[in-house]
């Protein structure tokens, strides 16, 4: 699913302490226990290296500025022939986690690294998601090296991946790569990058995938008050995105061959569409009954705020995917990811996430033509109910909540102007309320039991606690006109 990046710049301590507290209800994990940091001490010392040397393809970095925990690795040139080759390399996490091992165990209790706007909860102890294992410059580590060959229109025509010794050369981020690409000086690797990545866009659409443009979020303090500010993603996000999308969708259709693994899944969500119709009302998007889904999202601009708010929303669709696995060669009902239009399955991300580790040892199997190794294939039946105990998703959202409080604490009492997109219950007096301006959705109650889908409806602020222990921070009164 589509992550909302949130982040707490300036002091903002009040809103730094409901943070902390939020973490503390939610029992987040403040640290490693010993035998877990002991563990991946000993494994970054001494690391299961493979053969294959592959130090000499100049790989470079692109994530968020000061990242220290880099899964990929990319390179691309032209074939000789006509097209373009990608070598893309992914952190090889099982080079230093042992099955069944303190570290192993760990993530699979932590399942993925969770994001806070204040900080983040590491899914593998920093010594190796942000040293030995991360994909750092000037820092050779094992990887899985995926090669992937296009033709001429970023159609793939052939892809292996093998374990290898890799060695990137140059860390950037995207604001970076951005200026080198659109400068005209960025070497030809990373110029490729435009390239390729437009190709792979363009593919997208013509299978009828939609790719969500997701702004970052900064909370801004001055003074006692809080705003909330967008920054709309450069092109360089979508097209390194691509890439991301092509691993997943090879190895998706690797164990497919195989006849065994685990597919991210998606079906149609006609019902979040109708809720997403009403939010599009509420902040004033034109959304022709003709026009689909995917039109609607590739037609908004992230830089403006009543857009970046919509597609924030429209990350809602996602909350139904789900990891399925499959054995024998009998594929799952759904199969397809539908948002992606195309079997896909999560690998690029192991440093973050735990099923990538167990996609990338059923690929190597499945291109060496073997079996997978047996702690594989013993983890593979309960891996989709341990991703299920992934918090990811209720960090993003209780975060948010605490958010959009400090946002409003200091309007208390005002009447604001929304739109109402849930009605919680027959009695139509409990529901969601989705603001103009600002862009939040709250609880709103009405206790004349007046409320409609779909309708304008005047909400009167009566609560907004950043530290409240409960979930419903903003609370809305609907105010009959």
């Amino acid at each position: 699913m589509p992550r909302r990046h949130i982040h707490v710049t300036g002091a903002a301590e009040d809103l730094r302490a409901a943070l902390r507290a939020l973490r503390t209800r939610m029992d987040v994990p403040a640290g490693f226990p010993p035998a877990v940091l002991a563990e991946a001490e000993a494994a970054a010392a001494s690391p299961r290296l493979p053969d294959h040397d592959a130090t000499d393809i100049p790989l470079f970095t692109i994530d968020p500025p000061g990242s220290r925990d880099l899964d990929q690795a990319i390179h691309l040139a032209r074939r000789p022939g006509g097209g373009y080759r990608v070598h893309y390399a992914i952190a090889d996490v099982a080079a230093f986690v042992t099955p069944g091992g303190a570290v192993d165990k760990e993530a699979h209790r932590r399942v993925e690294t969770l994001y806070f706007p204040d900080e983040k909860i590491p899914l593998h102890p920093p010594v190796l998601s942000e040293g030995a294992a991360s994909l750092l410059p000037d820092h050779t580590a094992p990887a899985l090296l995926w090669r992937f060959d296009l033709d001429a229109d970023g159609a793939q025509v052939a892809v292996d991946v093998r374990r290898a010794r890799v060695r990137s050369r140059l860390r950037l981020d995207y604001a970076g790569a951005q200026q080198l690409i659109d400068a005209g000086t960025a070497e030809e690797p990373l110029a490729l990058l435009k390239t390729v990545g437009t190709l792979r866009e363009a593919l997208e659409v013509e299978r009828g995938g939609v790719s969500l443009n997701l702004p970052d979020q900064e909370v801004v303090q001055t003074g006692d008050s809080y705003t909330l500010v967008y920054h709309a993603p450069n092109a360089v996000d979508g097209w390194n995105e691509q890439i991301s999308l092509l691993a997943g969708m090879a190895a998706a259709d690797l164990m497919i061959g195989a006849g065994i693994g685990i597919l991210r899944t998606l079906g149609a969500a006609q019902d979040g569409v109708e809720k997403l119709r009403r939010s599009a009302k509420a902040l004033e998007i034109d959304w022709p009954h003709h026009m689909s889904y995917a039109e609607l999202i590739r037609s908004l601009d992230p830089a403006v705020p009543r857009h970046a708010a919509f597609l924030l929303d429209a990350t809602g669709l996602f909350r139904k995917a789900a990891y399925i696995h499959f054995k024998d060669g009998t594929l799952p009902d759904p199969h397809v990811h539908s948002a992606i239009a195309d079997e896909y399955t999560s690998c690029t991300a192991p440093l973050r996430r735990l099923v990538d580790r167990y996609v990338g040892e059923l690929c190597l199997a499945a291109v060496d033509g073997q079996a997978p190794p047996a702690w594989v294939k013993d983890a593979l039946t309960n891996l989709p109910a341990d991703m299920d105990k992934g918090r990811g998703k209720e960090v993003d959202r209780e975060s948010m909540n605490v958010v959009e409080a400090a946002l409003l604490k200091d309007r208390v009492g005002q009447v604001f102007d929304g739109f109402v997109i849930d009605v919680r219950d027959s009695t139509k007096k409990n529901g969601v309320v989705h603001l103009k301006d600002p862009a939040v959705v709250g609880t709103v109650k009405s206790p004349q039991g007046l409320l409609e889908e779909g309708t304008r409806v005047k909400a009167k602020l009566t609560k907004a606690e950043p530290a409240a222990p409960d979930r419903d921070k903003v609370l809305f009164k609907h105010v009959p006109e």
